[in-house]
């Protein structure tokens, strides 16, 4: 038999598209001889803080119409995180400031890269953003260890191994954000096969379209 197709999959804890896509991608790793490589990356507000003071100032009112949409066109419950995983505060010209302190981001981020490492990814994953984006205050009480057990995993393990490690997870987060700029994006979720890069949760269906003339099989 011949070896699983793999891909890889960039994603961001603070991405609502990439929220939006992980059912998906979960369910293809277990529907199908299909590897699928966690690689969380820091978002872009974090990698790029002046990114937002750049847009035009309509980009956040459509962003925020279109995500709400989407994701009740493909019937997952959304709502806006709380609280954020990257803290920002509005500057005087109503646009966000990302603030220098995150106590979110870097341990969720962290915490993918051990899970990954656990061969539970993106299980974690999923189980990680539909409880962020669905829940008013996600991070307090024991909601989050519960979501990792579901993914199969021992959030107070990882946690000890993100602390203890804390240097060699930035290292494999910052080569993933190389992976992903080497090929050929910036952005959150994308997906990778032979190189060839597929941004955006709505182009998974392509992306499954160009794995079966590959010879992608069910499991």
């Amino acid at each position: 038999m011949s070896e699983p197709l793999a891909i890889d999959v960039f994603w961001s804890f603070r991405s609502p598209w990439s929220y939006l896509a992980t059912p998906r991608l979960a369910d293809w790793k277990r529907r199908y001889r299909l590897e699928v490589r966690f690689r969380p990356v820091y978002p872009i507000a974090v990698r790029t803080p002046d990114f937002f003071e750049r847009q035009n100032p309509l980009w956040f009112g459509y962003f925020r119409k279109d995500v709400f949409r989407v994701a009740e066109f493909l019937g997952l419950p959304f709502q806006w995180a709380n609280p954020d995983p990257v803290i920002q505060t509005r500057g005087p010209d109503g646009r966000p400031h990302t603030a220098a302190v995150q106590p979110y981001i870097h341990r969720l981020t962290r915490l993918g890269v051990a899970a990954e490492e656990r061969g539970r990814g993106i299980e974690f994953a999923n189980e990680a953003a539909a409880l962020i984006w669905t829940t008013t205050d996600w991070d307090q009480g024991v909601a989050f260890a519960q979501a990792a057990a579901r993914a199969g995993l021992d959030l107070a393990e990882l946690d000890a191994t993100i602390a203890a490690e804390a240097d060699r997870m930035e290292r494999i987060i910052a080569d993933n954000q190389a992976a992903l700029t080497a090929a050929g994006h910036w952005g959150v979720p994308t997906c990778v096969f032979h190189g060839e890069p597929f941004f955006g949760q709505d182009r998974l269906d392509v992306l499954l379209w160009r794995l079966r003339q590959h010879g992608l099989q069910e499991a």
